[in-house]
């Protein structure tokens, strides 16, 4: 008959819930992932370091003919001349163009009219030229020629009948300053112009236009033969004429302004420009020439004269270049970025990108590039250039952005610059275009193949990190990765920059809710199977996605083929780490090596361990665990791989299964053939490898459930080792080892071989060591000595006196202290576990300590849950 403590204690639940218990809390499955589903832990795929600067590294799919060559000669000679002109902004429209054939003059016609002359020598053009100057220079002050040029005649009785003009009595303004009639002629007559014209004179008085002045020109308000006036008719202003004069008034100011500049200019040229050339023409020395270049840019930026502005651009342009023969690295760096600073393009902008790609490949002078801000002009270029028309020249700077962005000294400074948003900006300008189109630009896979490997530099620094998550560059890189999924190398670099990203929680979470990525990456792994650098990091990927999110885990799970696809990968490589090296057959060339063994080896690890991550979503667990081909090829590895040939991918192969016994299901493959895979594990148990002593352990926790397992492990003395487990200082190890002992005490007739190895006194040890910090373990120990003490009359006869009186003593003390915890738990994790050792592991105790006390059997024992 049961005593009114054992009454009490049989109604109340039982310590170990069925898998369809009330559904826990996230902090409770994070916490029991301990001793059930764990998830699988991976280092990140190595990416070894290139010997040599390159645009396209040894591991490139592209051939050396179909890319452009990083190893060229550049001269002077290669850049062009004509690039120098300015390039003028401003759109001119189209002139209506209407030939007539020339009539034989008569003595009707206006014998001002000037026909098409031969060209005249070089002397006269430039007396041409100077005399157009000073023209300019007489119109900017207000003087205008008339559209046609009266004959000789007309032209006397002109300048002696000036004072016939009419102005009225209003004021004139003649150079800012207002002049009444008489005044403003005499001040016309005094300034007499001279233009020389193929070799000769004429002196031309100014035919004023003064402002609202609306009066014809003299020659044509005097008196004259009407015949002639009526010849002359086209001399006279019609309204649009008299607009056209009025416009010519109203830019004077202009004129003169622009008359001023060139004045300025000349003077500016002459006087800060002319000397430092002629240092540059005429020194040797390299150093004083790199002070030379210094000083003119300089110089040119104080006065604001970079760009296409300057007149005289295209003669210091043509300076510049003869001096890229020099052949020094710094001189050619000055060069490079005072002719960027002058806005060359087409050939002389792919030119100086060339130049200064040529030496960056050297690692020694990435010192001088940051020492003369080089990367500022870089990536300006990159930021103003059009895509479309300097696709190379682009190709060449961002290559040397790419160099220097592996120097761990530039990274600060070209995120702050703004280098990921302006990557990021080019990287969208090819995806539209590409989506407009239907087809990508023409070396656009080049450009992307140095702009993805430039990011993935970038992504080591936490600030670049939070920009490209903050303008979405996550989704953006993976548009791409569909666009040019026919492009291998473009794929393994953004393959590189998710494999640096998703191990930081936000950035997987970023590139999980770009639904179609699971997609993308099934596409791949089927287009790249044999691509070992490329599916490594896409299993790698999926890895992280899976870890955490269970939501990930089930819509990868729900992509069309998403799980053959993974297992015919592991097939593949299975077979080739199977046989490494497949003999020739009749006929064939010699046996062609396959891929090292540890590559093969870390493509099987990275899948094995997105199988165990599937496996905790309690939906795709059961299926995975049916699943003869995933159960397969997980004991085969274990079969023909040993932990001291590859330890994470038996450690993996052994947490995946763990995973997978953790569901108890009719039609589970692992419950099937459980004797099989513990064979297997005592392998693992015999070995060195304490990590893999424990992941062996643990599939016992499970597979212990089964009372055929249970008879495996004593026949086989694995319970010895078991009990010897407990000695280990690592609580997990403790944890785990109890677990299994807990299940085989469930059976009566193994109680006497649990207590002859001294199972009770370590059990009793490790709650002594543990209990105080570790509520879980010290809640199962108390589970086991409660199944182990089942029947028992006699507490001293059960766990002998010692350890009888060992427990009464801890078992009180803990009822009456709180949970002790260190400083290496936060504020939620510290109440999270005070509030289970109060809930869980108090009441156990308290059963356990009233049957020790009262001397009587209360509960039937109970199994152990899942591990």
């Amino acid at each position: 008959m049961l005593s009114p403590n054992d009454q009490k204690l049989e109604k109340r639940d039982p310590f170990y819930r069925s898998l369809v218990a009330k559904q826990k809390t996230s902090a409770e499955i994070i916490s029991e992932a301990r001793n059930a589903l764990r998830t699988v832990g991976t280092q990140r795929p190595f990416t070894p370091q290139e010997d040599q600067r390159k645009l396209f590294g040894p591991a490139s799919s592209r051939t050396p003919e179909n890319r452009p060559p990083s190893c060229f000669s550049l001269h002077a000679s290669n850049f062009e001349s004509s690039d120098s002109r300015p390039i003028s902004s401003a759109r001119l429209s189209p002139l209506e163009l209407k030939p007539k054939a020339p009539a034989s003059p008569t003595t009707e016609e206006d014998p001002g009219l000037s026909f098409p002359k031969p060209p005249v020598d070089p002397v006269k053009m430039r007396r041409i030229s100077s005399a157009r100057a000073r023209l300019f220079r007489a119109a900017s002050q207000g003087a205008l020629l008339p559209d046609r040029t009266p004959p000789p005649a007309e032209r006397k009785k002109t300048v002696e009948s000036k004072d016939t003009v009419r102005m009225g009595d209003s004021p004139v303004k003649i150079n800012g300053i207002y002049l009444t009639e008489p005044k403003a002629v005499g001040h016309l007559k005094s300034h007499p112009l001279q233009l020389t014209y193929d070799g000769g004179f004429r002196e031309i008085k100014e035919q004023e236009m003064f402002e609202g002045a609306t009066s014809l020109p003299s020659h044509l308000r005097s008196g004259g033969d009407p015949g002639k006036r009526r010849l002359r008719a086209s001399s006279c202003p019609n309204s649009s004429d008299l607009s056209r004069l009025g416009a010519r008034a109203g830019s004077k100011a202009d004129l003169q302004e622009k008359d001023t500049e060139m004045e300025v200019d000349d003077v500016f040229w002459n006087t800060r420009i002319v000397p430092i050339l002629h240092k540059l023409e005429k020194e040797e020395d390299t150093e004083l020439l790199c002070a030379a270049c210094t000083r003119l840019h300089r110089t040119l930026e104080e006065e604001n004269m970079l760009g296409k502005k300057f007149r005289r651009r295209s003669h210091l342009l043509k300076t510049l270049y003869k001096l890229v023969d020099v052949g020094s690295d710094p001189l050619s760096l000055k060069l490079a970025k005072l002719i960027l600073a002058l806005k060359v393009s087409r050939k002389n902008l792919l030119n100086v990108c060339k130049l200064i790609f040529k030496i960056s490949r050297s690692e020694k002078n990435d010192s001088l590039i940051q020492s003369d801000g080089i990367l500022e002009s870089l990536l300006e270029v990159l930021r103003s250039e059009d895509l479309q028309t300097n696709t190379e020249a682009l190709l060449y700077c961002m290559g040397t952005i790419k160099f220097i962005s592996g120097n761990p000294g530039f990274l600060n400074e070209m995120i702050s610059k703004g280098a990921v948003e302006i990557l990021m900006n080019l990287i969208e300008q090819i995806n539209e275009n590409a989506n407009k189109c239907g087809t990508c630009l023409p070396n656009s896979g080049h450009l992307l193949v140095q702009m993805t490997a430039t990011l993935r530099n970038l992504v080591d620094s936490p600030l670049a990190r939070s920009k490209l998550l903050s303008i979405g560059a996550l989704a953006q890189l993976c548009r791409v990765m569909g666009q040019y999924m026919s492009d291998k190398d473009v794929c393994t670099n953004i393959a590189r920059i998710f494999s640096k990203l998703t191990p930081y929680r936000d950035c997987c979470i970023a590139l999980a809710n770009y639904s179609r990525c699971y997609a993308l990456f099934l596409n791949l792994i089927n287009k790249y199977q044999k691509k070992q650098d490329l599916v490594v990091r896409i299993v790698f990927i999926l890895g992280n996605l899976t870890a955490k999110n269970n939501q990930a885990r089930e819509q990868f799970f729900r992509e069309k083929e998403s799980i053959p696809t993974l297992l015919s990968l592991f097939r593949a490589f299975y077979e080739l780490d199977l046989h490494p090296e497949r003999p020739a057959g009749a006929g064939d060339e010699q046996p062609t090596p396959q891929k090292p063994r540890a590559q093969v080896e870390d493509v099987l690890i990275k899948l094995t361990r997105v199988l165990a991550n599937l496996a905790i979503h309690p939906g795709i667990g059961p299926a995975l665990a049916a699943d003869p081909q995933v159960v397969g090829l997980l004991l085969a590895t274990l079969e023909y791989k040993s932990i001291d040939d590859c330890e994470e991918l038996v450690i993996n192969t052994t947490a995946t299964i763990n995973n997978l016994s953790y569901y108890q299901v009719k039609n589970s493959v692992i419950q099937e053939q459980k004797l099989h895979v513990a064979e297997l594990l005592v392998k693992l148990l015999v070995s060195k490898n304490m990590d893999g002593v424990l992941e062996a352990v643990r599939v016992f926790g499970n597979l212990s459930q089964d009372h055929d397992v249970c008879d495996f492990i004593v026949r086989r003395n694995v319970h010895k080792f078991m009990i010897a487990l407990l000695d280990a200082t690592h609580p997990d190890m403790c944890f785990s080892a109890c677990g299994v002992l807990l299940n085989l005490a469930v059976d009566e007739d193994k109680h006497a071989i649990l207590k002859e190895g001294g199972g009770v006194k370590k059990l009793v040890g490790c709650l002594r060591d543990f209990g105080p910090t570790d509520w879980q373990l010290a809640c199962l120990v108390c589970k086991t000595l409660w199944n182990f003490s089942e029947n028992t009359t006699n507490a001293s006869s059960c766990f002998g006196d010692e350890d009888t009186n060992t427990l009464l003593v801890l078992l009180s003390s803990f009822l009456d202290e709180e949970l002790a915890l260190d400083g290496s738990f936060d504020q939620d994790l510290k109440n999270y576990h005070k509030l289970h050792w109060e809930t869980e592991f108090k009441p156990v105790a308290q059963q356990l300590l009233n049957r020790i006390q009262s001397h009587h059997t209360f509960l039937e024992p109970l199994p152990i849950p899942s591990f």
